[in-house]
């Protein structure tokens, strides 16, 4: 058994035992760990923050952060299930390319895609794959609302130009993150691909909790010969109905 496999069953096992802890000989005995590899991957898992040790009761804990772990799974696999069928639904709208993404860090990533066939352009979005936060409507919709302590800090960081139309000013970023606070919904302008705009909005867990961002792509050339506002409203709709699935799982499970 490797350390890494080890380590899990060491984790596994005390979480299992969450209600009472257990010692490290309960720990050993339980996992039938060698002392000397018990010793050092708790005191790594510790230090790590995986998990808890008590001195006055000299027993082992998950931690907080296991929590936090566990409900950040669930809620990202409840919104590729509860936003699929409205990711479907915008598709149908609007027969464009739609798109579901959250945020990992200082970029996004793709969990879900319905793509049409019908422009000819090959859009980079393939589900898993990561994108950057600058320069895509959903990157833009997921940093406008992130924390703001998070959002200022990703604006000291280096912006990439992908295209010639990407921002890369940091002050003209913070502009555009606060209009689109104001009006619920982001553009990408040709920023990420040339002839492609994106209109993206976020979705949230709780009010104060964005949790992802839906969109859809479609040629520049048809911002030029209409209006977009149907699709802008369509992504907003979508976006709304999909925050309100994921608040009414939630009171499911809290009933």
């Amino acid at each position: 058994m490797s350390t890494l496999q080890k380590a899990f069953t060491i984790v596994e096992t005390v979480v299992a035992r969450q209600p009472t802890g257990m010692t490290f000989a309960e720990v050993v005995a339980a996992t039938k760990t060698p002392k000397a590899s018990a010793h050092r991957i708790l005191k790594e898992l510790v230090a790590m923050g995986v998990l808890t040790f008590s001195p006055n009761t000299a027993r082992y804990r998950g931690s907080l952060k296991l929590a936090g772990l566990g409900c950040q799974v669930t809620a990202n696999l409840d919104l590729r299930i509860l936003g699929h069928p409205h990711l479907e639904a915008l598709h149908e709208a609007t027969h464009h390319t739609a798109t579901l993404g959250i945020r990992d860090g200082d970029a996004g990533v793709y969990v879900d895609k319905i793509e049409t066939q019908d422009y000819g352009i090959k859009l980079f979005s393939e589900v898993g794959k990561r994108f950057p936060l600058h320069c895509t409507a959903m990157g833009k919709s997921l940093l406008a609302f992130a924390r703001k302590e998070d959002r200022e800090r990703f604006l000291t960081l280096p912006l990439e130009a992908i295209t010639s139309k990407t921002i890369v000013d940091p002050v003209k970023l913070r502009e555009e993150l606060a209009t689109v606070r104001k009006e619920g919904f982001a553009l990408d302008r040709e920023e990420i691909t040339r002839g492609v705009i994106c209109v993206a909005a976020p979705i949230f867990g709780s009010p104060d909790d964005v949790v992802g961002a839906v969109s859809i792509a479609f040629p520049s050339y048809i911002c030029s010969d209409r209006s977009i506002e149907t699709e802008i409203e369509a992504v907003r709709r979508q976006a709304a109905a999909i925050s309100g699935a994921l608040v009414r799982g939630q009171g499911d499970k809290a009933a």
